[in-house]
């Protein structure tokens, strides 16, 4: 990299850092040339035609300052990454060097060696941000006429990602040349990957960008997983669904294939937008030389790929199960995806606590916005601010959340405006096998009652279970230290139990060849229904001890992060109109799961069909969902949202685009910076043109208690969640597209066509690039 003329000597990386926040390398030339003495360091850095430069000079001062110096090479040398670069305009630099100066990124640049161009003529040379695009040579030992060359033959500069925090351009077209927009998708490509003429006619001529931000090292890491980016001829088949052939393509975060149905001579393009992450179990099968890979997904879709070639679909298998399996937060597809039409800081406050507070402080003076928690020190699963009694000071908040477990002090989770009574949840408290006592803790729900007045303490354990956890140091509140409460026990499961139950019951609606006696008894011994039951019984009996009985409700379990959760959101649909209403519903998500810090990290990490060793998997939100669904059967009138919101809902909590349900709590979101780097799914589904499809045409505001009906024959198996991908709802969705027509009285809508129906599918709505969508 010194100005001598040594053209022929690669440089080794000797160092590494950033310069004007970008990585740069130092490096040292490899030949006898007499300048091993002047390492060359970086002195600048730039964009260059969308690609990292930096400037650099030798450290010996070699008169070489105004040397650009851009890479022609790239490695790994003693674990770091070495650049070999050439000078632009000094000894020994080639004039072809490059259009644009690629960057010593910190990771040697991948290639995506056959990236095909836009079909442009023999003497186009656009620039900006599209490549330079003569015809390749068709002689080029890594290019074909419908293949971009490698760096360094005048085309396709692009077509190199530049790691850590830059952009990848894919410039691609579909068949007939046609051009778009942008599609924002991480698409970080193995060295001599492929995209062919079937996955551009899926992107519909539009170039794939990294979006900016990403993590550091993620494009290298990423690349290592991935054994073979692209297959051609792939077969897709999907219950329900006819088969589609085509080109399968994978990228760091998504699957992709695009094809026609039945062939490439019919209209109509198909279009395959997995999210790897979605990807619950892979099974493969070999025979002969070709092979099936059975993609089971977390939605409870599954899709089979027939793949010809034996190596191939062991390589597509092995990369799906190794990219499905990344389980940094921060290296998954929320940090990645950029849609065009939201900015990163909607959504994230719709729901201030603070808001809500402000409805209950102009009711009662009782309560007060506390944040003692603010540094995360009280309680790590807490928000930062909670609502407790005005009465208890922050000092007493502290001692009483070392008595109860993880420190989840008793907080205020509802107030009831019709008669002023009040649902707390917390914690077990640490009584242990000594019988401890906490005068903080007895004070603070103390002050939740007047004098004469008494509560009940609904706990989700059973007595039996309550009883051993004394013996761990858990435990009850006993009545000498509690005179007020009274104990009432209504267990609920949770853990492997509970996601047990929910793998038999995926597995044998599954089973579509059992007899009705068969599958009753399967129904039967799976017992999901009777979780249901539970779960809406135990949220009534909460909402009846505060409607009708008029007395103050604790709710705790054990660690008050799951069956807790579940009963105190459940028992505010039941007695809260506002939160039966599309926004009110968010906000209760956001404030008694997200920021009251249920585990959807550990609990939503395998669905139904994972092969792997159950460790803290559990379906609690599911079950929420499923709760909230018998409702809107049992009172269709007053939800405003209806089941496509709630299988959105169940769709996002184990894969999304979108940061809402990421981490465990509310710290590890701090600590992950998910609000400043994702974006929120309320922002997307408060959009007009999404929140109208999520809106129940047949709403009335109602402002009454809904009391549901928990009796068996009134609980049903919940078809639009566990048939939705067995049995087809074409003729559901269009009864009810011609009820919102006659609600609102507009024109009868445009039948869809079978190709839309079928890519709608196949494909993860909230996953799709936005122009895709």
């Amino acid at each position: 990299m010194g100005g001598c003329g040594c053209r022929q000597s690669p440089r080794v990386a000797v160092g590494a850092g950033r310069a004007r926040r970008w990585p740069w390398v130092q490096a040292e030339p490899a030949g006898r040339c007499g300048c091993r003495q002047s390492p060359q360091v970086a002195v600048g850095a730039g964009r260059a035609r969308g690609s990292l430069w930096v400037q650099a000079e030798p450290a010996g001062g070699r008169g070489c300052r105004q040397s650009l110096w851009v890479a022609v090479g790239a490695g790994r040398a003693c674990g770091w990454p070495w650049v070999q670069a050439e000078p632009v305009g000094g000894r020994g630099s080639r004039a072809q060097a490059g259009a644009g100066a690629l960057a010593a990124a910190g990771a040697a640049p991948l290639q995506p060696q056959h990236v095909r161009p836009r079909r442009r003529p023999q003497s186009c040379s656009r620039r900006g941000s599209s490549c330079i695009c003569h015809q390749p040579p068709k002689n080029s030992p890594r290019c074909s006429a419908a293949a971009g060359p490698p760096l360094g033959s005048g085309c396709c500069r692009e077509a190199w990602s530049q790691l850590s925090t830059l952009c990848l351009s894919f410039p691609i077209c579909n068949d007939s040349g046609a051009g778009g927009g942008n599609v924002t998708l991480p698409c970080v490509w193995q060295r001599g990957s492929s995209i062919c003429s079937s996955p551009a006619a899926a992107a519909g001529g539009r170039s794939l960008r990294l979006a900016e931000g990403a993590p550091a090292g993620t494009a290298m890491e990423f690349s290592e997983l991935i054994k073979t980016a692209t297959v051609e001829n792939v077969l897709l088949s999907c219950a329900g669904l006819p088969a589609v052939k085509g080109t399968l393509c994978i990228t760091s975060h998504h699957l992709l294939l695009s094809s026609c149905p039945g062939g490439d001579g019919q209209a109509g393009t198909v279009e395959l937008w997995l999210l790897i992450r979605n990807v619950d179990a892979v099974e493969k099968r070999l025979a002969n030389s070709s092979g099936t890979i059975t993609l089971r997904c977390k939605d409870l879709k599954v899709l089979q790929l027939e793949i010809p070639g034996m190596e191939e679909c062991l390589n597509i298998a092995s990369s799906i199960e190794a990219l499905s399996s990344v389980d940094s937060v921060m290296m998954m597809y929320p940090f990645f995806y950029r849609p065009q039409s939201l900015k990163l800081e909607e959504g994230w406050h719709l729901f201030p606590l603070q808001q809500y507070f402000q409805q209950i402080a102009s009711q009662t003076s009782q309560w007060r916005l506390s944040d003692v928690n603010r540094d995360f020190t009280t309680c790590p699963t807490y928000p930062p601010a909670v609502i407790v009694p005005a009465a208890v000071d922050d000092d007493a908040l502290r001692k009483a959340a070392r008595f109860r477990q993880g420190g989840r002090f008793p907080v205020l989770s509802y107030y009831h405006p019709k008669n002023g009574t009040a649902m707390l949840r917390s914690s077990q408290p640490l009584t242990g096998p000594n019988r401890k006592r906490c005068r903080e803790d007895e004070m603070l729900l103390g002050t939740v009652l007047d004098e004469g007045e008494r509560g009940f303490i609904i706990d989700t354990r059973s007595a039996q279970a309550a009883k051993q956890a004394r013996m761990t140091g858990g435990g009850t509140e006993p009545k000498s230290s509690y005179p007020q409460w009274r104990r009432l026990h209504r267990p609920l499961e949770r853990g492997r139990p509970l996601q047990e139950s929910f793998i038999k019951l995926v597995d044998a609606c599954n089973d579509t060849a059992i007899n009705m006696d068969r599958w009753l008894n399967r129904l039967e011994s799976c017992r999901w229904l009777s979780h249901v039951k539970a779960a809406l019984s135990t949220a009534c009996l909460a909402a009846q001890c505060m409607d009708r009985e008029e007395a103050n409700v604790l709710v705790h379990g054990a660690e008050g992060t799951d069956t807790t959760l579940l009963v105190t959101a459940l028992a505010q649909v039941i007695l809260d109109p506002s939160c039966r209403t599309l926004a009110g519903f968010q906000g209760l998500l956001e404030r008694e799961w997200i920021e009251a810090g249920h585990p959807f990290h550990l609990r939503c990490a395998r669905s139904a069909y994972s092969h792997a060793r159950l460790k803290q998997e559990a379906p609690l939100f599911l079950l929420f969902l499923d709760c909230v669904w018998q409702l809107s059967r049992q009172f269709p009138f007053s939800l405003e949202f209806g089941e496509r919101l709630l299988l959105t809902l169940f769709d996002n909590a184990y894969a999304s685009a979108y940061g809402t349900f990421l981490c465990n709590n509310e710290k590890e979101r701090c600590l992950c910076k998910v609000k400043e780097n994702t974006h929120s799914l309320w922002a997307w589904l408060n959009q007009p043109g999404e929140r109208k499809k999520y809106l129940n045409p047949l709403y009335l505001p109602n402002a009454l208690v809904i009391w549901p009906s928990v009796e068996p024959q009134s609980i049903q198996l919940w078809q639009g969640l566990f048939f939705r991908w067995i049995r087809s709802s074409q003729y559901l969705d269009e009864a009810w597209a011609e009820i919102q027509r006659l609600v609102e009285g507009n024109e009868p809508p445009v039948k869809d066509s079978a190709g839309n129906r079928l890519s709608r599918s196949l494909s993860d709505p909230t996953a799709r690039p936005e122009n895709g969508r």
